[in-house]
């Protein structure tokens, strides 16, 4: 497939991800075990027929604890969708590229350049702008925020782990170890959780299984496939699109309506994520 539709088609699939999530009526939690857990079933009978099961003990071991993490991060992210708008939570949660930066540099003095440190605080005046000054101030958030913005930190421990193991082993390969170990974690945290497993209506049941089928194998099985052939810089800008098709999708199909504050700081915030991808580009000039 053409690297540009398949990111386009990712890009869409994964938009459905907070929609699915509300129209379900399904706890959290168990959604989030389900939408893994029928990605990985549809995945088993492939990489088995195509012999991609073997791999490395420290890649096997870095796949499952990324997997975990993932797990954790999404279900956290299905939490605050319950409270607060589809459009905000995807947007909060998209901060992640954000938190790569600042890790990186605190944790292995990575240096970042002018335009991620302007970028930083770009999108943090957004995060002002949209959650509301007097309430930053006053340190007053709510619990859909706190919890969106811990999964957005959440998807950049995971983007840590996990970064240099697609370049040692096969895609699909990688995806169906990491999405064992996280059915695995988010099965466990349901029955520690003593969450209902069954009996959701056949409508939730539908949109359980879209999300495995839409968001969670296609999605990023194209997206993948995009990042084996275009710049990864592009396709993280790309991939902020998909808090606009979100907004797009909850105005149509939820309903849901923002106010001109969480307009304007939704746009400050992109921009200032965006604006944390680019590069200065590197002087051609010619000394004689």
């Amino acid at each position: 497939m053409n690297p540009k539709i398949s990111l386009a088609i990712g890009i869409l699939c994964i938009s459905f991800s907070p929609i699915f999530v509300k129209l379900a009526g399904v706890p959290p939690l168990p959604a989030t075990f389900y939408r893994i857990l029928i990605a990985w079933l549809c995945l088993l009978p492939y990489v088995i027929a195509k012999q991609k099961l073997k791999i490395g003990f420290n890649e096997l071991m870095i796949a499952i604890a990324g997997g975990v993490v993932f797990g954790v991060d999404l279900a956290i992210w299905n939490v605050s969708l319950m409270t607060i708008s589809a459009t905000i939570s995807t947007l909060l949660g998209n901060l992640a590229p954000v938190w790569v930066g600042l890790f990186s540099y605190l944790l292995f003095r990575k240096k970042a350049g002018a335009l991620f440190w302007m970028g930083t605080l770009l999108a943090v005046a957004g995060m002002v702008v949209l959650v509301g000054f007097r309430d930053v101030l006053a340190l007053k958030f709510s619990n859909g925020v706190l919890l969106a913005i811990l999964s957005s930190v959440l998807y950049a421990v995971y983007i840590l782990m996990t970064k240099g193991i697609l370049q040692k082993m096969d895609t699909l390969t990688f995806m169906f170890y990491n999405m064992l170990g996280a059915s695995i974690c988010m099965l466990l945290v349901c029955l520690f959780n003593h969450d209902r497993m069954s009996g959701y209506a056949a409508s939730g049941w539908m949109y359980i299984i879209a999300m495995g089928l839409v968001c969670q194998l296609t999605g990023w099985i194209t997206i993948n496939n995009a990042l084996r052939h275009l710049e990864s810089t592009k396709v993280s800008i790309a991939l902020l699109s998909q808090t606009v098709f979100a907004g797009i999708l909850a105005t149509i199909l939820l309903n849901e309506r923002l106010g001109l504050n969480e307009i304007i700081g939704s746009v400050i915030v992109l921009a200032g994520i965006a604006l944390t991808f680019l590069r200065p580009k590197k002087s051609n000039k010619i000394v004689i």
